[in-house]
């Protein structure tokens, strides 16, 4: 099955008659060529991510003798590099894994942790409410860093390569730099006066105090001898030692708690996956202290209890929309680290409970967010985070989502180590049902608490189906779950990755009481429909998203690939 045919599509370069005659080919070669017994290893491998330079390492990685996991550690580290803005070696994730030798799936927890003097009081003002800029634009904002931590472990459980081979492209990056582009820029002009406030942060990512002109190339030195050090000593060389050291006494001068305890304590944890099923089609995601799997699980029962098939688009919408509505309250109510707090995993997947919720929605009817309490919400940008999909030629395979939360994290460099702090102690229920950065309001199960990780949106994920295995994931905030819904959606209804990511994305998380959707989502006839069954509606003015997507058919053992043409990405094979 090595020599079937491969196409991997690259949803940006093409022009559109060539995309057309592509996707025509492809189809044409599904429906038509006699189907062998199913393929037990795809033909090539497979590569999405969100930047071209981490795709291409990615790839050399695999012609190196890599598998998909030493991949994803090179893909990480570059990610971390060339892409501050989105992730990092100070930021933290979650990776879903899939091992072919034995079917092995688990999902690698690299969530950042609250630091043990982290006190709720921390992030309210005099008068007891929750101060914005504390949560998300000082030290006290920074949780424990979880990749290194996750680089070691794929290293050392799952690759083939040392750690020096793995990291030395990122490294290179660091030093050597790489060069700003039309993304990097409209997300640093974004938090312009946040990377004004540290002169060492100005310094590596401005451009004289100001958004970086095209092509000026971004050098992180203090970085690079940060990623030699994880190479050389693996995650010891952050955790202990003088690094740590560095990170816990930089902090602490910037106002943070961060101590040498609380690196030294800090450990990645293997997790099973939340496994559910939508018709035909298995679905494997993030497990708690990620809501993603959870949220989209419910969501998708919920709609299971429906004809979509027999229904116009603006009735498919509302039902759509009235899932996510009910999944995201439950989201607000149940979720958090489940570590710390008893989350209600099998009710709220029970397909029973699904089919309860589906009596409640009405279908000539919005059901108002009141009727389901609590709280008042806020919208955020949701372009930060990153993700990643691998599919190697053993039929390995990696779906990993990123982040630092906000847009640089909190604009904080850590000393001399090169290690931009992030900002995700935001996502924590600060004070509850107040609004975190993304609008996503919470309560007792997601409070603040030493060591303890914030609940995430983050929703890497795997459809499997008897002839299909899907891997995608997206960045984009609290809408991430929603987006991988739609393409879940997409693939159940026989589209390929680059119908799945350029999907026209619309959204509901319970509060605000509105779908907010992408400029040309909804047809004008959609919209004037939706807003008789009493829907609000707000056009949030720009795409949204940046999903990452990789499809292997076995019985004809073909591999499709895509890159959401909302971003600068890229998917490739590898040679």
């Amino acid at each position: 099955m090595r020599n079937s045919p491969v196409f991997i599509t690259t949803l940006k370069h093409d022009r559109p008659a060539r995309r057309l005659t592509k996707t025509v080919c492809r189809l044409w070669l599904l429906l038509l060529l006699p189907w062998p017994v199913h393929a037990d290893s795809p033909a090539e491998a497979a590569i999405a991510s969100a930047q071209p330079l981490a795709t291409a390492v990615g790839i050399n990685i695999l012609a190196a003798g890599g598998n998909a996991f030493d991949a994803a550690i090179a893909v990480t580290a570059t990610l971390a590099v060339v892409e501050p803005y989105s992730s990092g070696i100070g930021g933290g994730g979650f990776y879903l894994l899939h091992r072919a030798r034995d079917n092995h799936q688990i999902m690698l927890d690299a969530r950042e942790t609250a630091p043990r003097l982290t006190r709720q009081r921390d992030f309210l003002d005099t008068a007891g409410n929750l101060d914005r800029n504390i949560s998300i634009n000082s030290a006290l904002a920074a949780g424990i860093p979880g990749i290194p931590a996750a680089l070691e472990h794929l290293a050392s459980r799952y690759g083939r390569l040392p750690l020096q081979t793995t990291l030395a492209p990122a490294i290179e990056y660091a030093r050597e730099g790489f060069p700003v582009t039309e993304r990097y820029r409209r997300l640093a002009g974004y938090r312009l006066e946040v990377l004004r406030r540290d002169p060492e942060t100005a310094k590596v990512f401005l451009h004289n105090n100001d958004i970086p002109p095209p092509g000026h190339v971004i050098k992180q030195p203090a970085l690079a001898a940060t990623l030699m050090t994880i190479a050389d000593q693996g995650a010891a060389g952050f955790y202990q030692g003088k690094l740590a050291d560095r990170l816990a006494q930089s902090v602490t001068l910037a106002g943070g708690h961060w101590t040498r305890e609380d690196l030294l304590e800090y450990r990645v944890i293997e997790r099973a996956p939340i496994v559910t099923q939508y018709h035909n089609i298995r679905i494997v995601s993030a497990p708690p202290p990620s809501s993603g799997g959870i949220v989209m699980g419910q969501a998708l029962n919920i709609l299971e209890q429906f004809d979509l098939s027999g229904l116009d688009s603006v009735g498919r919408k509302h039902l759509v929309v009235e899932a996510m509505k009910r999944a995201y309250r439950d989201r607000a109510v149940y979720l958090g680290d489940s570590d710390f707090v008893d989350v209600p995993v099998t009710r709220l997947l029970d397909k029973r409970y699904a089919e309860g919720l589906a009596l409640g929605i009405d279908p000539q009817r919005a059901t108002p967010s009141a009727e389901l309490p609590p709280g008042e919400a806020s919208v955020g940008i949701g372009e930060d985070t990153t993700h990643f999909s691998i599919l190697d030629r053993d039929g390995n395979r990696v779906a990993a989502t990123l982040s630092i939360n906000l847009p640089f994290g909190t604009g904080i460099l850590a000393g001399d180590t090169g290690v931009l702090l992030n900002n995700e102690l935001d996502d924590f229920a600060l004070k509850p049902s107040a609004p975190n950065a993304y609008g996503l309001v919470g309560d007792e199960a997601n409070k603040i608490e030493p060591g303890k990780r914030p609940l995430s949106s983050m929703t890497p994920t795997f459809l499997e189906t008897a002839d299909k295995v899907a891997i995608l994931g997206t960045p984009g905030g609290s809408r991430i779950i929603s987006m991988v819904m739609l393409g879940a959606l997409e693939f159940a209804n026989g589209g390929l990755p680059r119908e799945w990511v350029a999907t026209p994305r619309y959204h509901h998380q319970y509060l605000p009481d509105v779908i907010q959707h992408e400029p040309a989502a909804l047809t004008a006839a959609e919209q004037s429909g939706l807003k008789s069954l009493g829907h609000e509606l707000s056009d949030i003015g720009r795409m949204y998203g940046n999903m990452q997507a990789i499809l292997w058919h076995k019985p004809t053992n073909l591999v499709f690939a895509a890159s959401d043409p909302r971003g600068e990405g890229s998917a490739e094979k590898a040679p």
